[in-house]
């Protein structure tokens, strides 16, 4: 069986993968901010800064700040924890694959298809 042989892209191309992809994960980081912003406001009735707090703290991993009241809030709060971990997992992958990527071209490790 042929041995594939697969070159390293150059140093300037790969920089410019990986801010894509940071870019791209900043992006879906701030967008799902957003969504939980407006979650929190619609079912809470939260000001701008309540909800970016506790939007942020969900999305980050640390729970909600505030108390919440009703039941739309606490389906709402709970659902957006499970999306925020989905979340942190697909943006981790976005940033790192081209990382990875290099790492495995470097030791001449094949991409299976």
């Amino acid at each position: 069986m042929p041995e594939i042989q697969q070159k390293i892209i150059p140093k300037s191309q790969f920089i410019k993968k990986f801010l894509r992809n940071l870019f791209l994960g900043v992006l879906i980081i701030f967008l799902s901010l957003l969504a939980g912003m407006e979650g929190y406001q619609y079912f809470e009735n939260m000001s701008v800064v309540d909800s970016y707090v506790n939007a942020a703290m969900i999305l980050s991993g640390m729970g909600p700040v505030t108390e919440l009241k009703t039941d739309g809030g606490k389906i709402f709060a709970g659902s957006y924890a499970l999306f925020s971990g989905i979340v942190f997992l697909v943006i981790i992958a976005i940033i790192f694959a081209p990382l990875v990527r290099r790492f495995l071209h470097t030791f001449h490790m094949e991409d299976t298809k």
